[in-house]
């Protein structure tokens, strides 16, 4: 038992280090999350608010809010985004590297931020949204999550690739159609731009991962043998 104890440590050790940038970012997100339930909620709606990147804060001081804007969930807990750092920002980086999945991540969350805010801003310019939704509150991590599961669909190998792709188009494209909110139209975009960078995904080690015989080497792995 001792034996197997280590070895599942050992495992958990190599992962986290295998993937440094999502889990310094998990670590700053708990801390952040951790702040967020110590303060009243009018002291927390103007917190985040200086932090937002709604239209009035990305035309005056855009770097700073599109920065600090990622270092805060939006009202939901931490755990399920541990988990889904886990499944999708650590196998990106472990595939791409730091440096390339940094870049695929910052350009979904900044790209999807103007693509979003700006049909905002045309809707009000048009009658069809209050002025004050250009004060909205606009925070969290989920548009370069969005593509960063967008640009796995290059990791898994023929036929798999396109099943993995329809689902994610399924996925955050059913909100845009039901929903059609401006957060709706951001998720989608981020996917959009995370499958534009196939470019950064060309000549990486481990592309064409096969889930069905991954499955089976797993199995033969632990099944007894006869």
């Amino acid at each position: 038992m001792h034996r197997f104890l280590r070895r599942v440590r050992d495992a958990v050790r190599d992962w986290v280090r295998s993937a440094p940038g999502t889990y310094v970012w998990l670590a700053i997100l708990l801390v952040t999350t951790i702040v967020m339930r110590q303060m009243a909620p009018d002291t927390l709606d103007a917190f985040l608010g200086d932090r937002s990147t709604n239209i009035h804060a990305l035309s005056t001081h855009p770097f700073r809010v599109l920065v600090q804007s990622a270092l805060w969930i939006d009202g939901s807990g931490w755990l399920p985004y541990a988990v889904l750092y886990t499944l999708f920002h650590a196998p990106a980086e472990r595939w791409l590297g730091t440096g390339r999945w940094l870049l695929v991540l910052g350009t979904a969350h900044i790209g999807a931020t103007y693509i979003s805010e700006g049909a905002l801003l045309w809707a009000i310019r048009h009658g069809h949204a209050p002025v004050s939704m250009v004060n909205t509150l606009d925070v969290g991590v989920s548009y370069a999550l969005a593509g960063v599961v967008a640009v796995l669909t290059y990791r898994f190998a023929h036929p798999w690739r396109y099943v993995y792709a329809a689902g994610v188009l399924v996925v955050y494209g059913a909100p845009l159609i039901t929903g059609r909110t401006f957060t709706d139209l951001g998720h989608f975009a981020s996917v959009l731009i995370g499958l534009a960078c196939f470019p950064v995904t060309r000549n990486r080690p481990g592309a064409d991962w096969d889930p069905l015989a991954a499955l089976r080497r797993a199995w033969a792995a632990v099944a007894p043998v006869r």
